[in-house]
């Protein structure tokens, strides 16, 4: 199998384009033949379904709100079958949240957990999105990322890792993909440029560019159970240029 076949690009990465035709035709043209779609994707999901297969693009995933999750679950469906994908993630909770006392993210992983459960009988894969702040400890030594997969017990919850975000958390990617490998269906593949670098972008790098071996990470990730290897820059100078960059150095990886 070949690396384009499980590579996919977050669309968030291209935002600043604005135009869904800009973006799509800019992901195209990069060599993607996957996206990973946002959550206002979803609220018009035959329009971009028909965007998507005007370019040769497959939706391989989609981000989704907890707001959204609690409040249209069955629409969330619909949209998911209408774009053809089977994986769903939670990227973050909203900031107001992120400094929960441990309550309160044992209250989530039992809530997504739940939720995965009732997605899964509709034939559709729910998972969490971690960020750098669920790496704080929150019961003695235990990480928020901890609370939420052990309060999900036996669920279907998935994971899609973001190893960048956990270098950022001062984590070691490895350890962690490898306790939960269990959970994890996909991987966030962004890079950190180095110390002093990309200020202007939060310090992100293009992939293959920045201080992370991606060559070693991508067989980790996939070994774990990755099934998709989705690019992100949180804030990217030149999203064209971060997503063909990206694209170029990825493609020469050995699946």
């Amino acid at each position: 199998m070949s690396v384009t076949d499980r590579l996919s690009i977050q669309l968030y990465t291209l935002r600043s384009l604005e135009a869904l035709d800009l973006i799509l035709d800019t992901v195209a043209d990069a060599g993607y033949r996957h996206v990973e779609t946002v959550g206002s994707h979803l609220d018009k999901a035959a329009e971009v379904r028909t965007k998507l297969d005007a370019r040769g693009l497959k939706a391989s995933s989609s981000h989704v709100s907890m707001a959204a999750l609690r409040e249209k679950p069955d629409a969330i469906v619909d949209a998911c079958r209408t774009l053809g994908l089977t994986h769903l993630y939670m990227p973050a909770v909203p900031p107001e949240e992120r400094d929960m006392a441990a309550d309160g993210w044992r209250e989530l992983g039992k809530e997504l957990g739940q939720m995965a459960e009732r997605f899964q009988a509709q034939g559709i894969r729910l998972g969490y999105h971690n960020h750098h702040w669920e790496l704080k400890p929150k019961d003695g030594a235990k990480t928020a990322l901890e609370l939420i997969f052990e309060a999900a017990g036996s669920s279907p919850l998935t994971w899609q890792v973001d190893v960048a975000w956990l270098v950022r958390g001062d984590a070691d990617p490895k350890e962690w993909i490898n306790r939960y490998r269990n959970r994890i269906t996909a991987a966030h593949v962004k890079d950190i440029a180095p110390a002093g670098q990309n200020e202007d972008q939060d310090g992100w790098a293009d992939v293959g560019s920045g201080v992370l071996n991606w060559r070693d990470l991508w067989r980790v990730c996939r070994e774990a159970g990755a099934e998709w290897m989705v690019v992100e820059h949180d804030k990217p100078a030149d999203p064209a240029k971060t997503a063909r960059a990206s694209f170029d150095f990825l493609r020469s990886i050995e699946d």
